[in-house]
């Protein structure tokens, strides 16, 4: 592999969600330790699952991997940074600041703003770690970072904090927050330098040979580029390998890869590519993560072969999206949010929702909170009852700095406006943009029926975070026996709101969806239904690993099972379903699927 040719001490591998990241640096990480290097394996994704890789619990301390001799794991948890952060800054002043002043000192660092903050305090501490530090231990620090959107903001931050500590002190609107940036500018200002420098960082994109995996890889390398940074690696994982015997399923998947892969992008055209094949089974475990380089995705691993055509059966309890559409088309308007880890299909199958309900003659807002999501895209179409939008953060911040200037800073002389417009410099005023564009399109769900596609798992909790510290605020200064109605309170009713996960039908994401209906639970928030994506029962196909994979899917979906009494299947789709045809299809071919 390329990417492992002369590696530099910190290796960075980041892309859209699902692509295989964690296994990719899982398996660099024990590569690596088995050439007899110290090596420590660091997940920046709040969703992490290392610790399902390698069998054991790793958590929020350096932790040795007892499978594999030399190499330690770390996972940074965001709540338990931010927990620690504000444990060390409320201590100094507990005692000394009324009941009122501290519960509103406590209130200000619930955001996730201050989650940000605490888990960009650890980020930097592994970059710029010295010869005395426990880290200089480690020959290589490597890196399975959060999907793209969430990552390429963490990747900005030193320069974004560097500015903000030069150029403006903040008010007390971020007072809290940036009592937690805990290092000097100088220190961000390093980590900057070292994310910079090719001798030192390697950054690796990894995608799937999918449309929507490449293009978001590019804009995470033009991205980069404008930070200041650039991936200098692609390896796209998971490519179905040439088998023996013709199938026409498996040769239109090939061929559909094969042609992307032909046609990379301008922007990732001159990065280095390597190769990794389909598995038959998921990646889980050390032997498994030391053949994930082997090319023959066959080698040494037990596939069984047939030379005739050969369909996997569900149990004929499961209904297709079809259905979930009929329930859906009963109501004329509501919110219904598509959650779940990144990669599963959360925007192809929320389009084909909208797609299906527009049709059907219902008043349709299909939005998605994903930064990095393409969904004008994956609808490509006009509909006389469908508006298609996005929350881009961007703009987002840039209108909710001008509507703050127009208002707040009307009744101000010039040094005051100056003031405020330097505060409002602040990286903290993207999430507070954010959640309230979030909170109006919630709103809308009132008059017609919204769609949402939300981002993966980690960043979307952090956003319903903000919509329970926002409702906590209220009920504190409002009263519990006041009358009003909040975002949070909207994603709690289940007359207002329909929450659907979204997964794939595999040991890994069917535990990780059941973390995050234990997430949304603890915040009193019922998930309505599952999708289980890319079904393999009733497909017809000859392939070896196809079949090998079709075999496996049946025990997760059993899993997903115990957790909803409403699972709805999606089988896999030889052609990549984008634009309102193919959309009505993907609907279409789950009717009477099983």
């Amino acid at each position: 592999m390329k990417f492992l040719e002369n590696p530099p001490r910190h290796l960075f591998f980041t892309g859209k969600g699902g692509v295989g990241k964690t296994s990719v640096a899982c398996a660099v990480a024990v590569t690596l330790a088995d050439q007899g290097r110290q090596v420590l394996l660091v997940s920046t994704d709040p969703a992490s699952n290392v610790g399902q890789v390698f069998g054991q619990s790793i958590g929020n301390t350096v932790t040795a991997i007892d499978s594999v001799p030399r190499l330690s794991a770390l996972e940074i948890d965001p709540e338990q940074e931010a927990a620690d952060y504000r444990e060390r800054t409320l201590a100094p002043v507990k005692g000394l600041l009324s009941e009122v002043d501290f519960a509103s000192v406590t209130e200000q660092l619930s955001g996730s703003c201050t989650t940000e903050i605490a888990s960009f305090n650890k980020f930097t501490e592994l970059l710029t770690a010295g010869d005395t530090s426990e880290l200089a231990q480690f020959d290589h620090i490597v890196f399975d970072t959060a999907p793209t959107g969430h990552t390429v903001r963490l990747l900005q931050l030193p320069g974004e904090w560097s500015r903000f500590i030069d150029d403006g002190k903040g008010d007390t609107s971020c007072l809290g927050p940036m009592s937690g940036l805990e290092k000097t500018r100088s220190t961000y200002a390093s980590a900057l330098e070292e994310l910079s420098r090719p001798e030192s960082t390697r950054l690796v994109l990894v995608a799937r040979p999918q449309t929507g995996a490449i293009a978001e890889a590019e804009d995470t390398q033009l991205e980069l580029l404008d930070a200041g940074m650039s991936a200098t690696h692609l390896v796209m994982n998971g490519v179905l390998p040439t088998e023996a015997q013709a199938d026409p399923f498996a040769d239109a998947l090939r061929a559909r890869e094969a042609e992307l892969l032909g046609q990379l992008p301008q922007g990732l055209s001159g990065l280095d590519l390597d190769i990794i094949s389909l598995r038959p089974n998921n990646v889980m475990g050390v032997a498994a993560l030391r053949d994930l380089f082997v090319q023959d995705a066959s080698e040494g691993a037990h596939v069984h072969v047939s030379s005739t055509p050969f369909t996997a059966v569900g149990d004929g309890d499961t209904a297709g999206i079809d259905a979930l559409v009929e329930t859906l088309a009963l109501q004329d308007s509501g919110l219904v949010m598509f959650m779940g880890k990144g990669g599963v299909g959360k925007t192809t199958i929320a389009s084909a929702v909208a797609v299906a309900l527009a049709d059907r003659g219902k008043e349709v807002h299909l939005t998605t909170t994903d930064p990095a999501a393409h969904i004008a895209q994956a609808v490509r179409g006009d509909l006389p009852t469908l508006t298609v939008s996005a929350i881009d953060p961007e703009q987002a911040t840039a209108d909710y700095r001008e509507r703050v200037m127009r208002t707040k800073g009307k009744s101000l002389d010039a040094e005051g406006r100056a003031n405020l417009a330097e505060d409002l410099r602040s990286p903290c005023t993207q999430e507070v943009a954010v959640f309230q564009a979030f909170s109006r399109v919630v709103g809308e769900a009132k008059d017609r029926i919204v769609i949402m596609d939300t981002a993966p798992t980690g960043h979307t909790l952090l956003l319903m975070d903000a919509a329970g510290a926002y409702h906590r605020e209220i009920v504190r200064s409002m009263g519990e026996d006041s009358s009003f109605t909040t975002p949070h309170m909207k994603l709690q009713d289940p007359h207002y709101t329909k929450i659907v996960i979204v997964g794939l039908p595999e040991t890994t994401p069917v535990l990780e969806a059941i973390e995050l209906k234990r997430d949304l639970e603890r915040a009193n928030i019922a998930p309505w239904a599952w999708v289980m994506n890319q079904v393999l029962a009733g497909v017809e196909t000859s392939s070896p690993i196809l079949q090998e994979r079709a075999t496996a899917q049946a025990e997760p979906i059993r899993l997903a099972r115990t957790e909803s009494a409403q699972i709805f299947e999606v089988p896999m789709q030889r052609e990549v379903p984008a634009g309102i045809t193919q959309l009505r299809h993907l609907v279409e071919d789950s009717v009477g699927a099983h």
